[in-house]
Order: structure tokens, then C-alpha cells, then sequence
């Protein structure tokens, strides 16, 4: 799996299905979702893995960072 990919599956997971319905408005759900998946992989990164999985991670990061999410649709789009 890309690092794209990746950053987008943890982003769309840590959104759910029915996310919406806390806060009734779907673009604060999902930069909330980008938030959790950026401490998400933050936890990966601080838990001393190996250096090849270190700068996968990174990468991942750099993605969740580069999505986007101004829609009104119930997934989180790329640049």
C-alpha cells in the first residue's frame, strides 16, 4: 500500500460511517479525522520502530497533511 493510500484508508477509517451525526457538519468531522490520523501515526512513529517503517510513516504523514476535505461528501479527497 502507498503512503497516499495509507494516509487516506486512516483518514476515512478515523472518519466512520456516522461521524457526521456529533458535530452536524461534515467538513469540522472530517479535519477532526485528519487530526486523529495524524496522532495516530504519531503514536507509530514514537513507539521506536525500524527505520524503513520510520520513513514510510513520515511519508504518511506528509499525505494526511496534503489531503483535503472541503466537500459535502462522506469521504476525504486528495490534492
Amino acid at each position: 500500500m502507498t503512503a497516499k493510500e495509507k494516509a487516506k484508508e486512516l483518514a476515512e477509517k478515523m472518519l466512520g460511517d456516522n461521524n457526521h451525526y456529533l458535530n452536524q457538519n461534515i467538513e469540522i468531522d472530517k479535519l477532526i479525522a485528519k487530526q486523529c490520523a495524524l496522532i495516530c501515526v504519531d503514536e507509530i512513529l514514537n513507539s521506536h520502530i525500524d527505520s524503513v517503517y520510520e520513513a514510510y510513516y513520515l511519508e504518511v504523514k506528509q499525505e494526511i497533511n496534503n489531503l483535503i476535505s472541503y466537500d459535502n461528501t462522506t469521504t476525504i479527497k486528495e490534492k
